[in-house]
């Protein structure tokens, strides 16, 4: 009789224990699935809000006017931009077109692939191929710096000059918008612009 109540007694702890156990067992796997399912969501939020952040920084059809004090005006335009994450007042811009519209004078067109834009004083770099037309000159180029309030453009980088009459190799034109003026010259001093006549 002793030997079944001793038999009895440890057949209920080991029930228990089995119980107790299984319990915490099964209670641990739930907390560590609730855990990692968690910390999936927690990860799924970081990169939805991280490319939220990426492609709030992109703009499509970006467009940008200006004009100085002397009525000249500046027209922008590309396909897309991207605000700099460095500095906020500069903007990458694809597929580039540009105009220039001068007091008294016809438009200058620039185009290019690439370009970045400074919101705050209108400064623009046009890179590769460059394209600018006034008249009936063509400048072509992979680099041009544009300031809108010195009124110049440097175009570098494999520049030719075209128009009806010649065309014109050199390292960097010099220009400036509103008198016109043009400076022709290459980097090193023993090598000349090179000039071709049409006719």
């Amino acid at each position: 009789m002793r030997k079944k109540i001793i038999l009895g007694i440890f057949f209920i702890i080991f029930f228990f224990s089995f119980l107790f156990f299984f319990y915490v067992t099964t209670d641990e796997k739930k907390l560590i699935e609730k855990k990692t399912k968690i910390e999936l969501v927690e990860k799924e939020n970081i990169e939805i809000s991280e490319e939220q952040i990426e492609s709030s920084n992109i703009i499509e059809d970006v467009s940008y006017s200006a004009k100085d004090i002397k009525g000249n005006e500046y027209f922008l335009k590309a396909n897309e931009g991207i605000i700099d994450q460095n500095e906020s007042n500069y903007i990458f811009l694809k597929s580039v077109k540009a105009n220039i519209k001068l007091k008294n004078y016809k438009f200058i067109e620039i185009s290019s692939d690439f370009g970045k834009y400074n919101i705050n004083n209108y400064d623009t770099i046009f890179s590769k191929n460059v394209i600018i037309t006034y008249l009936d000159n063509k400048i072509t180029g992979d680099y041009l710096d544009f300031s809108l309030d010195k009124n110049l453009m440097i175009i570098s980088k494999g520049v030719i000059l075209e128009n009806d009459t010649s065309s014109l190799k050199a390292d960097v034109i010099e220009m400036n918008v509103e008198t016109k003026n043009i400076k022709i010259f290459m980097y090193e001093e023993d090598k000349k612009v090179n000039i071709r006549s049409l006719n």
